[in-house]
């Protein structure tokens, strides 16, 4: 049977007696419990970089390596995320890539490799927009993943220590409080810049150009222009990506940053303090014509060297105390970190959205997505020194849970016999039960604090925020 034909790298049917050498452990990518992911804590962050040759020119021999492609594999896997254009599901992955995993290697090794264009996807931003997405084919994404592992290292030592977004052990908790200590050296005005549509319009031949300086290796310059210009499926037609490097494939976050280098290499030499989180960065100043001044002068900067677009009606130049960065205020003069108004707003937006009276769900199912969310959140948040924010939702989430349970009891009986069961008096339970009073109204009433403790809650699974936040307690020491 030799002369069976090897199957192509974007069949989706193979032939199932080829043996790879690529291992996929069956428990990698499991849902895992512990401390809340963080911003930045990227999958490029979190494996374990493989050692590489002084060699710029051979790293396609460690991109292909069988050892990188198998911890690329496990990030993938761990991240989940939808398929691309191919429709090819993570659970369905593993069986369609072990066939033609040497055809792929060797594309790769030979310069021939073609990514399939991704899939559009687009999701509201916080500020009313839209965000748009580039979904690449799972195969495409565990590519990428692979090349950013063996980019990382060669980049990252690099990069600037005021730059924290997507690299290893850095996370927007570092970026706000290198905001804090700035503040707190006399730095009282900020130009706070809004690069416009960042992903969008960056030049390929710029970023390629700065990609090229530490990368010597032909194939994978081939490669990440290939990604570059592998193009758009919207609705089912081809559209060509000439400008940008879209968002939702592993390879954009490091790309980003090897473009801004340059601006943070460019401010360091001037001696300006800054903090960079991907797109999103600010410069500090002593005096507000200061801050003017840096506001244009960078703003020519980025637009002459690394040809972007300053977003005008966004960047603008303000006291510290204005200043807001990353969902993060710092409104005194201590530059303590606290939530932002906007971030308290979508989070009870959010509360109300999963405990909405009109959802006909259970009650564990609606603790335990606000479980996931309230420790998601609190994992971001915990690190603002705001103990008496955190009690006031404390107290604010469990009104609302009370008004879900006093809704699902429903009727007079059924609410009566509640309240007696969980310990309020038989005629204080009769009467509370027969009231017409709005949930809201009566989630406050002696009898729901009586019968639906703080305690009773916490044990049917409600969390509070003030014991998270005292279990975050490391995450506010000072940098």
């Amino acid at each position: 049977m030799k002369n069976k034909e090897e199957p192509s790298a974007h069949s989706r049917r193979g032939n199932p007696l080829v043996q790879v050498d690529l291992y996929f452990p069956d428990n990698v990518g499991t849902e895992t419990t512990g401390s809340p992911s963080r911003p930045g804590d990227t999958a490029a962050t979190r494996v374990e970089q493989p050692a590489l040759s002084n060699s710029p020119e051979s790293l396609m021999q460690h991109v292909v390596a069988d050892a990188n492609f198998e911890a690329a594999w496990k990030n993938v896997k761990r991240n989940r995320g939808a398929p691309g254009p191919d429709g090819i599901t993570i659970a369905e992955f593993p069986d369609w890539f072990r066939p033609r995993w040497q055809s792929i290697r060797q594309q790769l090794l030979d310069g021939t490799y073609r990514p399939d264009p991704v899939r559009r996807k687009t999701i509201d931003k916080p500020d009313g927009g839209k965000r748009l997405l580039g979904i690449p084919n799972i195969v495409d994404r565990l590519i990428q993943q692979a090349i950013v592992q063996i980019l990382t290292p060669v980049f990252d030592p690099q990069f600037s220590d005021s730059s924290h977004g997507f690299r290893p052990k850095r996370s927007a908790h570092g970026a706000a409080k290198q905001v804090r200590r700035t503040v707190r050296r006399g730095y009282r005005f900020v130009a706070d810049f809004d690069l416009s549509k960042f992903f969008d319009r960056v030049q390929h031949d710029v970023l390629m150009s700065r990609v090229a300086r530490r990368v010597r290796d032909k194939r994978l310059l081939q490669l990440i222009g290939r990604y570059l210009r592998a193009g758009v499926m919207v609705e089912g037609v081809l559209q060509p990506t000439d400008l940008g490097t879209p968002q939702g494939g592993p390879l954009s976050p490091i790309l980003s940053n090897i473009l801004l280098d340059d601006l943070d290499k460019e401010l360091e030499r001037r001696g300006l303090p800054f903090v960079r989180y991907a797109d999103d960065f600010a410069v500090f100043a002593k005096s507000p014509r200061a801050a003017e001044r840096i506001m244009r002068s960078v703003g020519r900067y980025v637009a002459k060297k690394l040809r972007l677009v300053v977003n005008e009606e966004k960047s603008r130049v303000l006291a510290c105390t204005e200043f807001e960065f990353l969902g993060f205020s710092f409104p005194n003069s201590r530059a303590n970190i606290n939530v932002a108004v906007k971030s308290i707003l979508r989070f009870k937006q959010r509360v109300r959205e999963i405990t909405g009276r009109s959802r006909g769900i259970s009650m564990d199912r609606r603790l335990g997505e606000l479980r996931r969310y309230v420790r998601g959140w609190m994992g971001y948040f915990g690190i603002a020194s705001q103990l008496k924010l955190f009690d006031k939702l404390d107290q604010w989430i469990r009104r609302r849970i009370r008004m879900c349970y006093w809704k699902q009891w429903k009727r007079p009986k059924r609410r009566r016999e509640m309240l007696i069961r969980l310990g309020v008096p038989r005629r204080q339970a009769i009467r509370h039960a027969r009231s017409r009073k709005g949930h809201w109204r009566m989630a406050k009433t002696i009898a729901s604090n009586v019968g639906l403790t703080n305690k009773w809650l916490q044990e049917e699974g409600l969390l509070s925020l003030k014991t998270l936040w005292a279990q975050l307690a490391p995450l506010r020491r000072t940098a």
